[in-house]
């Protein structure tokens, strides 16, 4: 038997098979996105450009919102995993710090799948409600892990227990969004995209330690 020739068993799977198109039509709606914008993007382009046939990706995801929800979900996950080893069993300060830290190299990193992820991320805000839906769980369970480092600062006496972490959770979270705006619209400008995440960093802390003197005077 020629060794070119492969067994039948290590042919791939049909499951194997759909996850290898997955990926490349992804890679594909991601550099669209990425060149042309969501808006211009079409499913006959990703499915050609992904070196199928054009109608495989309306197939496979039945509408480019259906797309943009599977590239939104997938991208958030893989982040939300790098956030949770980032921080490992830091609290408080430490994982704030740690967070921001791995915000800032998860984005400048560049990679076309990230700018393609908050791009779709503040679409979100149009009439898209299943795009709404998955956006809305990210950025919940962000919240809520932030949350919980707080929470857990609090009970290890770090943090005074005045501090209000839930609207401490959103206000951080919000201003995340608002670097990663300023990301997206300059993206070059590593070192204004580092001086960001600093202060943002500084600001949180400080305002953490703030609350907890004021509680102790």
């Amino acid at each position: 038997m020629s060794v070119s020739q492969p067994l039948i068993h290590d042919r791939p799977s049909h499951a194997e098979r759909t996850a290898l198109s997955d990926a490349r039509m992804v890679d594909a709606a991601v550099g669209l996105i990425c060149s042309k914008g969501a808006t211009k993007t079409t499913l006959k382009e990703v499915g050609e450009i992904a070196g199928y046939s054009r109608g495989l990706a309306s197939q496979r995801f039945g509408s480019k919102d259906k797309l943009f929800t599977f590239i939104v979900r997938s991208v958030g996950e893989l982040w939300l995993e790098d956030l949770r080893r980032a921080v490992l069993d830091n609290i408080g300060i430490e994982a704030i710090e740690k967070a921001l830290d791995a915000h800032y190299a998860f984005i400048v990193r560049d990679a076309p799948a990230i700018r393609a992820f908050y791009i779709l991320w503040f679409k979100s805000i149009g009439p898209d409600e299943e795009l709404k839906k998955v956006v809305a769980n990210i950025h919940d369970r962000r919240r809520k892990d932030v949350e919980k480092w707080l929470r857990k600062a609090i009970f290890a006496g770090e943090i005074s227990k005045e501090v209000d972490c839930k609207s401490a959770a959103q206000n951080f979270c919000a201003a995340i969004i608002g670097v990663v705006y300023q990301w997206l619209a300059n993206p070059a400008d590593k070192e204004q995209i580092k001086a960001l995440h600093e202060t943002l960093k500084l600001q949180t802390i400080l305002s953490l330690r703030r609350n907890s003197v004021g509680s102790m005077t």
